[in-house]
């Protein structure tokens, strides 16, 4: 099993920046995709960003331009960095990992951190 803990979300004005991090743990494997999903109310969960363990990234339109996804591979930690945040930003944001084990690929989630964008 992976784990996975997330924090940084929060409350911000149009505008601003927040900066959300994703920590794996448990059984490990170095072939994988982490990245984020939001879910608005209402909404379906769609993709906002990913990065592979190589470094490709992958943006939704919307973020491009104003998110930045990152990792740390030493620490299995995954970052994304949030600029020019709107209120359609608003959303609960879920961590994903989705790794190699055994020549199957195994989704894991995190539990979600509220962002709130708002002035």
């Amino acid at each position: 099993q992976v784990q996975l803990v997330e924090s940084g979300g929060g409350l911000v004005q149009p505008g601003g920046s927040l900066r959300l991090s994703c920590a794996a743990s448990g059984n490990i494997f170095s072939i994988y995709v982490m990245g984020w999903y939001r879910q608005a109310p209402g909404k379906q969960r769609e993709l906002v960003s990913t990065i592979t363990n190589s470094g490709s990234t992958n943006y939704a339109d919307s973020v491009k331009g104003r998110f930045t996804i990152s990792r740390d591979n030493a620490k299995n930690t995954v970052y994304l960095q949030m600029n020019s945040l709107k209120p359609e930003d608003t959303a609960v944001y879920y961590c994903n990992r989705r790794q190699l084990q055994s020549l199957r690929w195994n989704d894991y989630w995190g539990q979600g951190t509220q962002v709130t964008v708002s002035s």
